[in-house]
């Protein structure tokens, strides 16, 4: 077969769908909790199917924890541009995956030990990525700030559903955003 699992599943929008059930999944429940098919159900394949793609629930959760792809996707841009392009792709993103890209990190329920994983995961992979791109003084400080931001967005479109940040464009969304992302990205004269 080409393309295709013996479920009818294609595989990537399969491997796709899986991950999107996974992220849900370990957002809202304690690792403990999840389970295979649960995650099955939720995406519509077999659990055989996860098992096969990911080997275990344990690299399951591992690549839901993993924000290198979406890292990326939101810095592939110069800094002068960086600030626009973050918030495209970031409502881009959440539109297609149908899922925050980031918010994982925030949201997740599960014990010490998987959140530290989560935090850590998330300030090697894209905290401390972006403030190694900015230029100027304070770097590791705007990265922050700017990863804040990006949450701040996430959280906001997630929790005014359906609303006014749901209708408009990406383009709307990064006219009115992109220019305090902008600012931390450039920096000033007092960084």
């Amino acid at each position: 077969m080409t393309g295709r699992q013996a479920t009818g599943v294609d595989t990537e929008s399969g491997r796709d769908a899986i991950l999107r059930a996974a992220r849900r999944a370990f957002t809202l429940h304690p690792y403990a909790e999840v389970t295979m098919r649960r995650i099955a159900a939720d995406a519509g394949v077999s659990a055989s199917l996860i098992v096969k793609r990911f080997g275990s629930k344990e690299r399951l959760f591992h690549a839901v924890a993993d924000f290198g792809p979406a890292a990326d996707e939101l810095f592939a841009a110069a800094p002068q541009a960086l600030g626009r392009h973050l918030v495209l792709t970031m409502v881009r993103m959440r539109r297609e995956q149908q899922g925050d890209p980031l918010l994982r990190a925030v949201f997740s329920l599960g014990n010490v030990d998987e959140r530290t994983l989560l935090r850590e995961r998330f300030r090697e992979q894209v905290t401390s990525r972006l403030a190694g791109q900015l230029p100027g003084g304070n770097r590791e400080l705007r990265a922050e700030l700017i990863a804040g931001l990006l949450l701040g967005l996430g959280a906001t479109l997630s929790l005014h559903r359906p609303g006014a940040g749901e209708r408009a464009t990406p383009e709307q969304l990064a006219d009115l955003y992109a220019p305090a992302v902008q600012r931390l990205i450039t920096g000033s004269d007092q960084w």
